[in-house]
């Protein structure tokens, strides 16, 4: 649309903003002649385009500060060039200055509601745009400077929140981890007196048992036929079965205290009252101890047979590490695996379980005379790949070897064990 404003003399300079680009974009020559001479002048390098097509070819390629966009154009018009700049995500953050002849509300509408920050009238006085140019670059690029500055706190923040997370994630386990080995502790600690006095006194009860049982049976040789009283209460106990009976009761009795003592002994190595202590250990005992608290998982149950265990230990030699934690280890990867068979099993027929029984296989070796390698496999379904991705996020892990090194979490370990992530 052709209007050239009027332009007053000498004006007070107005600089403030130098070094913006600015697109001018009008259908008429004389228009952008004066536009491009009072923008020049004021320190901005213009860019100038007769039409809405060619302005969005030029915004594509050479990037303005600011748009002083004519309304009224052939072709495309202001307010289509306006909607199409503003659609795209690369240009649409650029501010756009509506130039035009129309004053009705309408029009202001119209542009504002597209995206538009300001319209200058015409006829237009010189330091009115140079003004609302420099006003305009200012604004956008303190809102550009503003964005980075929120979006780099943004990320600070988030990846604060994400570092606080593990750490709350490692503290709950680290403590979960440390009240369970002291109430395992406690408990293995309640049970063992009691159950050491019962096994030490059982040798002594069998004796005394066998010395009364050689008594009754030279009694018997001696008087074959006692009094009425005496076999009457003979036939009502049994005492042929009593005699041939309650030495293998005895015997049950110790070999269930033994399983006790066995499975006190277990809790005691799990939990290790000196696990911050860093120590030479034989890791076969910290498995066997794990897989002895676990025996009762592995058994056969109604729904599907046992889960069959099988132990192929290499050579190892005693390892320098705090046991404590790589039990709990052992433990957490133990469970997931029988977690992981059981859920299996619930899938499938006892038939099918009997054909393809469950398996957990348990494996060490030593690596180039200087790891060692322990390999906790199971035969379930495998892990999905979406799961995959994730299952190390809130666990920990340990990887431990003979020459004094340990990689584990931050804060298990003590200041001299090495730390590393998965």
């Amino acid at each position: 649309m052709s209007l050239v404003g009027s332009i007053q003399s000498n004006p007070a300079p107005l600089n403030d903003a130098n070094g913006g680009t600015v697109l001018v974009v009008d259908d008429t020559p004389a228009n952008l002649s004066v536009l491009f001479d009072l923008l020049d002048d004021a320190g901005f390098q213009v860019l100038v385009a007769q039409d809405g097509l060619s302005a969005l070819q030029k915004v594509a390629y050479a990037r303005p500060d600011l748009i002083l966009l004519d309304i009224m154009m052939p072709g495309i018009d202001g307010f289509e060039t306006c909607r199409r700049l503003k659609a795209n995500p690369e240009t649409q953050d650029i501010p756009i200055l509506f130039i035009t002849a129309l004053s009705e509300a309408e029009y202001k509408v119209r542009g504002f509601e597209l995206g538009a920050v300001d319209y200058l009238t015409k006829p237009f006085q010189k330091e009115e745009v140079i003004a609302r140019v420099q006003t305009h670059i200012k604004l956008s690029r303190l809102t550009q400077t503003l964005e980075a500055q929120v979006t780099h706190r943004t990320q600070e923040l988030s990846q604060s929140l994400d570092d606080l997370h593990q750490m709350q994630v490692q503290l709950v386990q680290s403590e979960k981890m440390s009240s369970l080995g002291q109430l395992v502790a406690g408990v293995a600690h309640e049970i063992n007196n009691p159950v050491n006095f019962i096994h030490g006194n059982l040798s002594h009860v069998k004796n005394y048992v066998q010395e009364i049982l050689d008594f009754v049976e030279l009694y018997q040789a001696h008087y074959p036929e006692p009094v009425a009283d005496i076999r009457i209460a003979a036939e009502e106990i049994d005492l042929e079965f009593l005699q041939e009976d309650l030495d293998k009761i005895i015997d049950s009795m110790q070999l269930g205290t033994d399983r006790i003592r066995q499975i006190v002994l277990s809790l005691r190595n799990f939990s290790r009252g000196d696990a911050s202590e860093f120590k030479a250990v034989d890791i076969h005992d910290g498995i066997d101890s794990t897989l002895m608290i676990l025996q009762h998982r592995l058994k056969a149950r109604p729904e599907h047979p046992e889960i069959e265990l099988i132990r192929d230990y290499g050579e190892l030699p005693l390892v320098e590490c705090c046991s404590g934690p790589l039990n709990q280890v052992f433990m957490n990867i133990l469970a997931n695996a029988i977690d992981a068979l059981e859920e299996w099993n619930t899938q499938r027929t006892w038939e099918e379980s009997k054909a393809n029984p469950s398996q957990l296989t348990v494996r060490t070796s030593v690596i180039e005379n200087q790891w060692i390698q322990i390999t906790i496999a199971d035969n379930g379904l495998g892990i999905s790949e979406t799961i995959r991705q994730k299952i190390f996020s809130a666990f920990l892990y340990y990887q431990v070897n003979w020459q004094r090194d340990w990689y584990g979490t931050v804060d298990q370990l003590p200041n001299y064990c090495r730390k590393a992530w998965w």
